[in-house]
């Protein structure tokens, strides 16, 4: 079950937030569970015992961790099965085929994979568990003793499938008490009506067009159209990511919970270092809180240095997906970040059109690295961009899609938003606003059959 969908739209949600605010307070979290083990089994209730065991691990790992202080080596012994289990689940469940097909490629073998589909949210919830064990394990937070309230945080549904990542120490108190009021429900529901219309009216409208051009091939289009398909991509993972990060944390400020932000304008930056502090931000966070600084960060010399950002932008990359193109990705931006780190940053901060005609290339060739896995297909997506071969037909394409491609541009920088600022709270705005997004995303709902998820695989 995903948000954009008219199941979760007219029958859990309307339900489930029925349920959860006539409940007394002090039952909250308990109810909260159910409902997000509701959520989560839906579709696949074959994974009810993973969610499960993944609760009772780290519970009873943290617990370990708090009751023998004592006795370093023991709380390493929790930690290291903490560990071990929630990067084992993912592993298994992710990477186990990945591994054997280049094991057969490699050595000419022929041992069989598994045909399971990945548990729903599964990249995300491991590393919100896993940070919470080691975070008790530093002393940064005591360990949860209610099992309810340690439940309800790792299942807690608004962030459950793609995030943000919500760290135990970003809501521990409001999982204690937390407040509701009508004005923290108005935002919440502004918040998810925004997330709705980014990712039903935008990120949907425009990805068509990639999905048309994956359909008929690369080899023949020309080079204005591999240059439009691309940012057609970029465009709608944007808006399809960031769209269901602005509902989940609507639906996390609705049921009294402030999450982090996943987004702040990254097509805006100037170079890939800056885009990289405001893309999928809480993923960034957790790899320099829990990756990047225990591997020493950039306190041991300019070795050390690019070699734990090489760690990093790898696993970064294998995080995405169980395939060599991803792990290329994250190696892309490894390389533009120690280049930008070692001389280019200070150049780039010199002139404004450099940065941003920079920024452009980069990131096209990036997406291109993501969206594509046939390796072949890479590059030879890669050659249309720059072979400069002529052709009309991206006329028809920036015909069918200049609006949507002129609307999502102008969305995807802050431009509009002193104004949006101005005349949110307004009454005479807000509720024809709001209810027009609404009402075009639950149209567009019924009506299309078009409706991915991007980050949904991951």
């Amino acid at each position: 079950m995903v948000f954009s969908s008219i199941l979760f739209l007219f029958r859990f949600l309307p339900a489930a937030f029925l349920v959860y605010y006539i409940t007394p307070r002090r039952f909250k979290n308990g109810v909260l569970l159910i409902l997000s083990l509701i959520f989560y089994s839906w579709g696949e209730a074959r994974y009810f015992p993973i969610m499960i065991a993944s609760i009772l691990v780290d519970y009873f790992c943290s617990r370990g961790i708090e009751s023998h202080r004592d006795n370093p080596k023991l709380c390493r012994v929790f930690l290291i099965l903490s560990v071990v289990f929630n990067l084992g689940m993912l592993g298994f469940f992710k990477y186990t085929n990945f591994f054997v097909e280049n094991l057969n490629a490699l050595f000419g073998l022929s041992l069989r994979g598994i045909s399971l589909r990945l548990p729903l949210g599964i990249s995300f919830y491991t590393f919100q568990t896993m940070s919470y064990t080691i975070d008790v394990y530093r002393g940064k937070v005591k360990a949860e003793t209610n099992i309810i309230d340690f439940g309800a945080f790792v299942v807690l549904f608004p962030q459950l499938i793609a995030g943000p990542i919500v760290k135990y120490t970003d809501i521990n108190r409001e999982l204690k008490e937390r407040r509701m009021d009508l004005v923290q429900i108005e935002d919440g529901i502004k918040y998810f009506i925004l997330g709705l219309g980014s990712k039903v009216l935008i990120a949907n409208s425009i990805g068509m067009l990639w999905t048309e051009l994956e359909g008929m091939g690369f080899s023949g289009i020309s080079t204005p159209l591999a240059w439009i398909g691309i940012l057609a991509y970029a465009l709608q993972i944007y808006f399809d990511f960031s769209g269901y990060s602005l509902m989940a944390i609507g639906l996390g400020r609705m049921l009294g919970f402030d999450f982090p932000k996943n987004f702040d304008f990254p097509y805006i930056s100037k170079s890939i270092t800056e885009f990289w502090r405001r893309w999928h931000m809480t993923l960034g966070s957790w790899f320099r809180e829990y990756l990047y600084f225990p591997l020493g960060g950039s306190r041991r010399g300019p070795a050390r240095t690019y070699f734990n950002l090489f760690v990093v932008w790898a696993a970064t990359g294998f995080w995405h997906g169980a395939n060599w193109n991803f792990i290329l990705w994250g190696l892309y931006f490894f390389v533009l970040l120690v280049i930008e780190k070692r001389w280019f940053l200070t150049r780039l901060n010199s002139s404004k059109v450099v940065c941003h005609v920079y920024l452009a290339i980069a990131l096209s060739i990036s997406w291109v690295l993501f969206a594509i896995t046939d390796l072949s297909l890479v590059g030879q997506y890669l050659s249309q961009m720059f072979a400069f071969q002529g052709g009309s037909d991206w006329i028809y394409y920036l015909r069918n899609y200049g609006i949507t491609f002129l609307v999502a541009m102008v969305l995807a920088t802050p431009c509009l938003k002193p104004l949006y600022q101005k005349w949110e709270n307004n009454l005479w705005f807000s509720i024809p606003f709001f209810g027009l997004i609404l009402v075009l995303s639950v149209a567009y709902l019924v009506d299309a059959s078009y409706n991915p998820f991007l980050y949904f695989r991951f």
